[in-house]
């Protein structure tokens, strides 16, 4: 598949009501459960979720792991851990072992749609503009390398990321983006 503008998508919204093969969660490292989009995530998928998430005995910062999405209306959830932002060179390359690490288990299970939040930019304190260009341009490389793969939706809490993301993408391609509705 080649890359397009088409291929990603921009939501302002909740992550929790999307029809998606896969959500992806912002997650801490226990995988039970927390704040922001975590706690909302855990929440609306109901306590099977939790349960899940307890076999599989945490993860690391930068990696992911996938469970079913039971009450949610995506069919499964990625669990990444993002890093606390620290201005260390080694926050980018963490933050986007978890884009490519989510982004390689939907193509591994020939997933056709995916929907990430901005990763460690709520507590764990992630400058949203730098999140943006390493979470952009590790989908966008992704993308070009699955069949399987027709639609990353990048789902942001506000306006003002709604925006950041909006303009990066204008500035990756000569199309405009596509803006989605819930």
């Amino acid at each position: 598949m080649t890359y397009s503008p088409k291929n990603i998508t921009l939501l302002q919204g909740d992550i929790t009501t999307l029809a998606v093969d896969a959500i992806v969660n912002a997650a801490n490292a226990s995988l039970l459960g927390g704040g922001g989009v975590d706690g909302a995530i855990h929440r609306a998928a109901g306590p099977d979720l939790l349960a899940e998430c307890r076999t599989l005995n945490r993860c690391p910062t930068g990696e992911a792991r996938l469970t079913r999405g039971y009450n949610l209306p995506a069919r499964y959830v990625i669990h990444t851990v993002g890093p606390i932002y620290s201005g260390k060179p080694s926050d980018a390359r963490l933050l986007r072992r978890c884009y490519e690490n989510s982004i390689q288990i939907a193509i591994d299970k020939q997933f056709e749609t995916i929907a990430f939040p901005a990763i460690s930019c709520g507590v764990y304190g992630y400058p949203i503009e730098e999140a943006a260009t390493i979470a952009i341009d590790t989908i966008t490389h992704h993308i070009e390398k699955s069949d399987s793969l027709k639609r990353v939706t990048f789902v942001l809490f506000s306006q003002r990321d709604f925006d950041i993301y909006s303009d990066m993408l204008k500035a990756r391609s000569e199309s405009p983006v596509t803006k989605g509705s819930e």
